[in-house]
Formats: C-alpha cells, sequence, structure tokens
C-alpha cells in the first residue's frame, strides 16, 4: 500500500468552502472510484480554522500516480487557488 497525506492551508474561511466545491463537482467521488484508491478522507484541523488534513491510500504508487492526471484532478486544481493558500505533501509507509 502506498500513503500520502496533504496538508492544506486555506485562505481564512475558504476551508469548508473548498471541500464543498471538491463535492459539488464530483471530485471526491471520482477519485473513491478510481482503480486502486483504498483511502481518500479530508479531516479538518481541530487548532486551526484553516487547515486541511488529506489522507490518500492506493494500492501501489503507480495507481497514486495515474490519479493525478485524471481529468477530474484537473477539475480540482482549477479551482483549489481559489482557496488553498500553501499544499504540503508527505508520504509514510503504513503496515
Amino acid at each position: 500500500m502506498y500513503t500520502i497525506y496533504v496538508v492544506f492551508k486555506a485562505f481564512p474561511g475558504k476551508r469548508e468552502e473548498f471541500i464543498k466545491r471538491a463535492y459539488a463537482e464530483g471530485v471526491v467521488d471520482a477519485v473513491r472510484a478510481e482503480d486502486g484508491c483504498i483511502r481518500y478522507d479530508y479531516y479538518y484541523s481541530e487548532k486551526d480554522p484553516d487547515e486541511i488534513l488529506l489522507i490518500e491510500a492506493w494500492e501501489s504508487r503507480r495507481h497514486q500516480e495515474i490519479h493525478i492526471a485524471q481529468p477530474h484532478m484537473d477539475t480540482l486544481r482549477s479551482f483549489k487557488n481559489d482557496y488553498i493558500a500553501s499544499t504540503t505533501l508527505g508520504e509514510f509507509e503504513v503496515k
């Protein structure tokens, strides 16, 4: 399994709007339906009202690479900068 995390820092007051837009545009459902997707979940920070944590788990790194090139990810990228000030990526191994 290949697991990554993404920390989004939203513009003030834009955190929930970003997630709502991702659902409304069908991005979340499309990702979860992708071949090899085990987990794709957003979490709100309790401490920081502008922070979002995304955990993605895939059957393999290759599945995640294919995921990035999907049309629904282009959709996400088309509106992400309206809501998100910065993005930090990382990966970890889950045993």
